[in-house]
């Protein structure tokens, strides 16, 4: 008995490429609509941006306080490099300084202080919009002054100061943050009090208005960390040019320098260990030339934590707190908002419970001891 047999048809490609074309679409679709949203509608790194606000805004303060009995001789009106030169040199590079426009005395020191106070306010985040410019204006303008005197970690800082001025640095651990709380509470009560709605014209500009600070947010904390991915893929190709880097004895050079030598016994004993300085120089550049390709990966948290490590050494073992400084502060751009909120918890319920035990040991020492009534 025969059995019937379906006959093969082969399946023709032009049936394959609509379903093929559907697929390519639809994550063509789904990659732009996860763009737009990161772009648009989500503002990214709101604590990073606040860590950035707070580090450089404490850094240049301390910075400033530090060089107080010695800003005469850097950017005072009797510095060897006088504001007559220094104005000279803008007009050669396009440089500006608020401290150029008059050799009063009297006008430095109110610069100073001016100074001083806006770091102050910008590391607390009051009226971040505005005094972000102000401290932009502020980190430029005494950059310029000494231009001479600044090495890289100045040159950071005046782009930070710069890039931040694009971000909504204000929005967490500020008091911004905490008037904007309150301000929301009680816009919460009056419209459920009130009943009425606002115009649709309002809402709309409200809305575009919330659009484009999240866009320009968004561009300015992507454009800071490809300029800090930029810094260390320089500083990395560079040393793999060199020699020393090469054989792992750049290091030893570099700590026996005079002016890289704040204690000379420690230095001293570092490059005594030979095997150790081979190792750090290896590392180091591994660690810059590395570090833009592995931002997307689980690698980042250790090159992050390594580089943390290598500037705190920067810092102590060279002498160079603020280059130090300014690069860990940079390098937490790129740890998320979880860790940040991790942190906050951490802190808060820390706190909280030293704040419970205090008052249960004040409660146990103010109890006054009543003696016990005797029965017989």
């Amino acid at each position: 008995m025969k059995t019937e047999q379906t006959p093969f048809v082969p399946t023709s490609p032009g049936r394959q490429a609509p379903r093929v074309t559907d697929n390519v679409k639809e994550w063509l679709r789904h990659q732009f609509g996860a763009l737009h949203t990161a772009l648009i509608e989500q503002p990214i790194s709101l604590y990073a941006a606040s860590v950035l606000r707070i580090g450089y805004g404490l850094l240049y303060l301390a910075f400033l306080l530090r060089e107080f009995p010695h800003r005469d001789e850097i950017w005072g009106p009797d510095s060897p490099w006088t504001p007559a030169l220094a104005t000279q040199f803008f007009d050669l590079t396009g440089w500006f300084s608020i401290l150029t426009l008059s050799d009063s005395r009297l006008y430095f020191e109110g610069c100073y202080a001016l100074a001083v106070v806006t770091c102050a306010l910008f590391m607390l985040g009051w009226r971040s919009r505005a005094v972000s410019v102000v401290f932009a204006i502020v980190v430029v303008s005494f950059h310029a002054r000494a231009l001479f005197m600044t090495d890289g970690g100045d040159n950071l800082m005046r782009l930070m100061a710069v890039y931040l001025c694009l971000t909504a640095c204000g929005r967490r651990w500020s008091l911004d943050a905490r008037r904007n709380r309150l301000r929301a509470s009680t816009v919460y009560c009056a419209s459920r009090s009130a009943g009425l709605g606002a115009p649709d014209l309002w809402c709309q500009l409200g809305a575009a208005r919330r659009s484009l600070i999240t866009v320009v947010h968004n561009c300015g904390m992507f454009v800071i960390a490809a300029q800090i991915c930029i810094v260390y893929g320089a500083a990395g190709l560079y040393k793999v040019q060199g020699g020393l880097w090469g054989s792992g004895t750049a290091l030893h050079y570099v700590v026996n320098l005079d002016l890289f030598q704040p204690w000379p016994m420690l230095s001293h004993m570092v490059d005594s260990q030979q095997m150790l300085v081979a190792v750090v120089g290896y590392l180091t550049v591994l660690l810059q030339v590395g570090f833009p390709f592995i931002l997307f990966s689980r690698l980042k948290y250790v090159f992050v934590t390594m580089l943390f490590g290598m500037h705190l050494g920067i810092g102590v073992l060279l002498g160079m707190p603020v280059f130090a400084g300014a690069m860990i502060v940079a390098d937490a751009v790129f740890l998320p908002d979880r860790f940040y909120r991790f942190l906050g918890r951490t802190w808060r319920r820390t706190f909280s419970r030293a704040a419970l035990r205090r008052k249960g040991t004040t409660a146990r020492t103010e109890t006054p001891l009543v003696p016990a009534r005797s029965t017989g």
